[in-house]
């Protein structure tokens, strides 16, 4: 006799798109959630301790299996693009200082006020300590330039209906 617990579920190929997600009913009556698009996800900045929620743009590798790449598919550990625009403005107004601008660009008038803003000398003398720490890697640097991030997902799509990394 088959029983419950023998039974296996197609994979759920998580691709880029707008959201959908199923919920799945598991053995104690529990819920999964099973994406089948997604195209945002909660990705955190380490060194920075700055987590953002960015769109998702696309997969450029997969350590497990090329077709993943080509069918872009989100599974755990996959690498994919995400927009670094969340994360640039909240380094601009952190460390006030200028990230991934072309040499010589012009500013909108709004990023003008926000980088050189008048500010009190106790905030200016935060703000001055934290320019001290505020180097970023030139590899970083080149992919804010270009508009997008590498980034590892680290949690699992198909079983809780999320892409973080």
């Amino acid at each position: 006799k088959k029983r419950k617990y023998e039974l296996g579920r197609p994979a759920a190929n998580t691709k880029i798109g707008p959201r959908r997600i199923h919920t799945v009913r598991v053995r104690g009556g529990n819920k999964k959630y099973r994406a089948l698009r997604l195209d945002v996800g909660n990705f955190s900045w380490g060194s920075e301790c700055c987590t953002r929620k960015t769109r998702i743009i696309d997969v450029v590798y997969n350590a497990s299996n090329n077709e993943l790449v080509r069918t872009k598919t989100l599974v755990k550990n996959c690498i994919v693009l995400i927009d670094s625009t969340p994360y640039r403005q909240w380094y601009e107004s952190h460390y006030a200082l200028p990230l991934g601008r072309k040499k010589g660009a012009k500013l909108t008038p709004e990023e003008e006020e926000i980088l050189n803003k008048k500010r009190s000398k106790k905030i200016q003398k935060k703000y001055d300590e934290r320019k001290k720490n505020a180097k970023i890697s030139s590899l970083l640097e080149e992919q804010f330039q270009q508009g997008k991030l590498l980034a590892c997902i680290a949690s699992r799509p198909g079983q809780c209906g999320r892409a973080d990394g």
